[in-house]
């Protein structure tokens, strides 16, 4: 079965992903677990068009003593041929989610808003790195510890302030790669996790 398209809207992402239809009851390793591999189902279940091999990382936003939020409780590939680059996507994914609180995607759709239709993918990116004042080694366009690409989604819990973990789908079109993390945690919640 095929993805939906998302919104390109930052509004409507954000309040998606706020919306009790995304906020869990409760998370722990085992709805990880649950969360996890309903992710892999789902996108091994992909038409060919929209299916490639995937990385997918959950991770709770807790800090280890060295600072650095990193507590991983599911990690798998979802079939052969992820590269060692999916790793690098994960992390800069999971960092943008951490620092700015939304999805990866609905923050680059708040960057894209602010350009005018023309903008290129560098476009895009050149203007992340200068509105937040990003380190890029390259001097160039990229930011080093984040990510401005779909498929990093925040992960909420009723009653808790804040994210308490991050899920993050690398391997896909950027879109896909966030809207099968938004499909999916809506059904994971509805089934009462």
């Amino acid at each position: 079965m095929s993805l939906s398209a998302p919104s390109t809207d930052p509004n409507i992402l954000i309040a998606e992903e706020t919306s009790p239809a995304q906020i869990f009851q409760g998370f722990t390793s085992e709805t990880a677990w649950t969360l996890g591999n309903a992710l892999r189902t789902r996108i091994l279940s992909l038409p060919e068009g929209q299916r490639k091999p995937s990385l997918i990382s959950i991770a709770l936003a807790t800090a280890t003593s060295g600072g650095t939020p990193l507590h991983t409780v599911f990690q798998c590939s979802t079939e052969r041929g992820t590269i060692p680059d999916n790793e690098n996507w994960v992390r800069r994914k999971r960092n943008t989610v951490l620092r700015w609180g939304v999805s990866s995607f609905a923050l680059r759709q708040k960057i894209t808003s602010g350009l005018g239709a023309s903008a290129t993918a560098n476009d895009v990116e050149s203007a992340f790195v200068k509105k937040f004042a990003l380190v890029s080694s390259s001097g160039g366009a990229v930011a080093d510890e984040y990510a401005i690409h779909g498929g990093g989604y925040p992960i909420r819990v009723r009653g808790v302030e804040g994210i308490v973990a991050v899920v993050v789908v690398s391997g896909l079109k950027q879109e896909d790669d966030h809207q099968v993390v938004a499909e999916t945690i809506r059904e994971i919640v509805a089934q009462g996790n």
